[in-house]
């Protein structure tokens, strides 16, 4: 008999490329990993179910458009759709910035353009399997800091940990971010994450509120003014733009700026020099720009009332931030934060939540997102003169779980939603559905046999 052959433990690296002979020349000089390619969408997709690598070289110009990045980064949506924690590479054959721009901005970690010599990409890709089995080590410590993917930011909602890790992957670049997000939703902590992550993080980060600044004053405000400029203007005085030289400027609300002064922001932008109000010298400025809005801007463009120019210069990435009634958990694991962090202030170190508050927290809509939930917790724990939340504290009705948190139950259910789903997808081909699911054949043949759906 012969000797039995060793499993090969050497990492997945999964290659999504149309062109074959790309596809050989990265097995052989990649052999360090178990590479596995794919040529299309679905292949790449199957692949990605079958062996979750940790890592996707991924070209973008797949078929059947393979002119156009439009297939590669839905695949990219799709990758990291499944996979939040695959770090995806992106290979275009445009060396244009804005297709590595668009790439990042769809959550890939680095982007290289086609052809790419070995000794640029093999070292890359080291890099991202290392992160990846950083970041792997990092969610198994059980720890606050697991909870805490970035300065300020509390969630373990996979949604957010992969907005998460798109903001330390655009950190670095200078490109200007649009932040979107209801009112409520933290766009401020996530902007400030994006300074600290910065190699500006040294420098100052000036926010202003565009909404909250009358219209009459927020030029002053964001451009300075000379002296005698106006009535008042006793002195000489550096706007907000210029405070921020070498730093990071926050402009919040961006959807409420006056019509009038989105042509001299858009200047200032295309240009990078300032005029103060009243003055007539052109001031450098070398500033990170990010915006926020809870407005709709594609609507306000079509009302005519902002720029579609200026919407294109804020926007060459939008990082789009979920409610909180759409992050899984996240309403009690904030709550529980900030019981803790104001029942300290109070000096009640061990207020704590009742089970009827933490149902009526999580199946309450919480309109006003997390500012919403603070202000509730704190009025909570201020208020209340017991050793315990309830429901009727926080002002919630209270209520029972709508669901069953047995983990048999929850994991049959899954399975058998899912087993359907495939089955469907596939037209009844058990070969098609098991790839879909990423299992073997025989594997699926017994889960319709548990499940009682042959």
């Amino acid at each position: 008999m012969g000797t039995p052959i060793a499993s090969d433990e050497r990492p997945v690296l999964l290659v999504v490329d149309d062109d074959a002979g790309v596809r050989q020349r990265m097995r052989g000089t990649l052999d360090r990993y178990r590479v596995v390619c794919a040529g299309d969408r679905e292949a790449a997709i199957a692949q990605l179910r079958r062996h979750e690598p940790a890592v996707v070289a991924l070209d973008l110009g797949l078929p059947p458009q393979p002119e156009s990045e439009a297939e590669g980064l839905r695949v990219l949506d799709e990758i990291l759709a499944l996979s939040p924690t695959t770090r995806v590479i992106a290979l275009t054959a445009d060396a244009a910035r804005a297709q590595a721009v668009r790439a990042l901005g769809h959550g890939a970690c680095d982007c290289f353009t086609k052809p790419v010599a070995a000794d640029s990409l093999g070292p890359a890709i080291d890099h991202a399997f290392r992160m990846a089995g950083i970041e792997q080590a990092r969610r198994r410590e059980d720890s606050p800091r697991g909870a805490t993917p970035l300065p300020g930011l509390l969630t373990r909602d996979p949604g957010m940990l992969k907005l998460a890790r798109q903001v330390e992957r655009v950190a670095p670049t200078s490109a200007t971010v649009l932040l979107e997000g209801e009112s409520g939703t933290g766009k401020e902590v996530l902007a400030r994450a994006l300074h600290a992550l910065s190699p500006r993080s040294a420098r100052r980060f000036v926010a202003i509120n565009c909404a909250a600044i009358p219209d009459t004053l927020l030029e002053a405000e964001l451009f300075g003014y000379e002296k005698g400029a106006f009535t008042g203007a006793l002195r000489t005085t550096p706007g907000r733009i210029e405070s921020a030289d070498g730093g990071t400027l926050f402009l919040d609300e961006i959807g409420d700026l006056p019509p009038a002064l989105q042509a001299k922001l858009l200047r200032f932008l295309q240009e990078r020099v300032i005029e103060r109000v009243g003055g007539r010298e052109e001031i450098a400025v070398d500033v990170r720009v990010v915006c926020a809005t809870h407005r709709n801007l594609r609507s306000r463009i079509h009302e005519g009332s902002f720029r579609e120019d200026l919407f294109y210069r804020l926007s060459e990435l939008v990082l789009a931030i979920p409610a909180l009634r759409d992050r899984t958990g996240d309403a009690v694991l904030l709550a529980h934060a900030f019981v803790a962090r104001f029942g300290a202030q109070q000096g009640r170190e061990r207020l704590s939540l009742r089970v009827d508050a933490i149902d009526a927290i999580a199946q309450h809509g919480w309109p006003g997102n997390v500012r919403e939930l603070e202000n509730c917790i704190k009025r909570a724990v201020i208020m209340t003169d017991t050793a315990a939340i309830g429901a009727a504290e926080l002002g919630l009705q209270a209520t029972a779980p709508t669901r069953s948190l047995n983990l048999r139950q929850v994991r049959e259910e899954a399975e058998r939603q899912a087993v359907i789903e495939a089955m469907a997808r596939a037209d009844g081909s058990v070969a098609r559905a098991a790839d879909l699911l990423g299992v073997s054949r025989p594997t699926l043949y017994d889960l319709l046999n548990r499940l009682g759906l042959r």
